[in-house]
């Protein structure tokens, strides 16, 4: 008798999730534990660095959408009435447990902008969250890593050098705690408030600084500590913020690039592309993550790639949000 072919499971999941426990953490971040029996299977533990991931949130009327566990979960998603679909957003995941049994549960970092003219669904949500309340996750399916969302691939790098503001803490954190003990380097984090700085198991050799703003501009901080960790000079800071004028998020990686740039043969996680040096005569071994606000993003590419001449296929810029503008997803 044959046997029956089995159709393999997407790479994402799409299941609900409860809200198992609440933490504030400091003045500007909430850290929810998301739990059930749904999650079985979800992440891939020891191995999910910057892994994003989409939350659907409910609709003003509170009541969830169905979604199937399948491939065509987004158009099903669209073809819901706006009112009733709910709201969607991208995040990182902080932590993610398997118990003994194999029941999952783990966690996201919510940055609180609370503020009226910055809050959206997401802070909403994540500032009134109680346990029991529930969410649509999309996320990796456990074992499969073909679904995209994993933007740390540091090759054959030597050292590292991660940087971004509040909202890309929680992913800087998770690399750094599934990073390899002897990574060496250091990590940027620029926050709201000096109460904002939040633990990290790093390893040994990777040094990691908190930059408060306290009243600075947004990426003034980061964008100082970035050149000055290369020996350059900021310049005029209160420019730093100098990146075209347009509401789209900049997305460049050794592997992909949003600008339509070449992606030259040998650029990617495999470290093939480690073995270019910059004009000025930086060695290659170094690999730099840098996200968070677009614009700060964008301009700390042009001073790493154009001005300073370091291979585009040693760095990731991701722009995760822009200030002034909602995002949709």
């Amino acid at each position: 008798m044959p046997v029956a072919e089995t159709t393999p499971l997407p790479p994402l999941c799409v299941t609900r999730a409860a809200v198992g426990a609440v933490q504030r953490l400091s003045p500007n971040f909430v850290r929810i534990t998301f739990t059930g029996a749904g999650l079985t299977g979800f992440g891939n533990p020891g191995a999910t660095f910057d892994q994003r991931m989409k939350l659907i949130f409910p609709p003003a009327a509170g009541e969830l959408p169905e979604l199937s566990d399948s491939d065509t979960w987004y158009q099903d998603w669209l073809a819901i009435p706006e009112d009733r679909r709910g709201a969607m957003r991208t995040y990182s995941i902080r932590d993610l447990r398997i118990d003994d049994g194999g029941a999952t549960e783990f966690d996201v970092d919510f940055v609180l902008h609370l503020a009226p003219d910055k809050t959206g669904p997401a802070s909403s949500w994540a500032a009134a969250a109680a346990v029991g309340d529930e969410l649509l996750i999309v996320g990796p399916r456990r074992g499969r890593l073909d679904g995209g969302g994993v933007e740390y691939m540091p090759g054959a790098a030597e050292r590292v050098l991660l940087a971004g503001d509040e909202t890309a803490a929680p992913a800087i954190a998770r690399i750094l705690e599934d990073a390899p003990a002897d990574l060496a380097g250091a990590a940027y984090i620029e926050i709201p408030e000096p109460d904002d700085a939040l633990p990290i198991d790093a390893p040994e050799g990777v040094a990691v600084h908190w930059l408060p703003r306290e009243g600075a501009g947004q990426g003034v901080r980061l964008h100082a500590a970035v050149l000055g960790h290369l020996g350059e000079s900021a310049g005029d800071l209160d420019g730093a913020v100098d990146a075209p004028d347009t509401d789209a998020l900049v997305w460049e990686t050794p592997t992909f690039s949003g600008l339509g740039e070449e992606i030259h043969a040998g650029s990617g996680h495999d470290g093939t592309g480690h073995d270019e040096t910059g004009r000025d005569g930086r060695a290659a071994q170094a690999y730099y993550w840098i996200a968070g606000e677009s614009r700060v993003v964008t301009t700390l590419r042009r001073r790493l790639v154009k001005d300073l001449g370091i291979p585009r296929a040693q760095v990731a810029f991701m722009g995760y949000w822009r200030e002034g503008v909602a995002m949709k997803g």
